[in-house]
């Protein structure tokens, strides 16, 4: 029981470090006047905005905050840490 609740302090550490990267990787949302009149029409007419890296980026930091989330339960219910 003591290694499992090592390996998950380790996993939960990982996910919170992965958010951290993910969330500095992602570019701002606010490009002044200019930036928010062309990437309005980009994004919006855009037949690719799913895929962009941004889109990417924003369904993986909603993974890993919902896992961060999970193992945090887990640690706190389960473990009592």
């Amino acid at each position: 029981m003591e290694v499992l609740k090592y390996i998950m302090v380790i996993l939960h550490l990982i996910i919170a470090l992965a958010i951290v990267i993910m969330v500095l990787m992602q570019s701002g949302k606010s490009a002044g006047l200019s930036g928010s009149i062309a990437g309005g029409a980009e994004t919006f007419f855009g037949k690719n905005k799913g895929r962009t890296l941004d889109a990417l980026l924003g369904k993986y930091t909603s993974i890993a905050a919902v896992a961060f989330l999970v193992t945090s339960i887990i640690l706190q219910f389960v473990f009592g840490m």
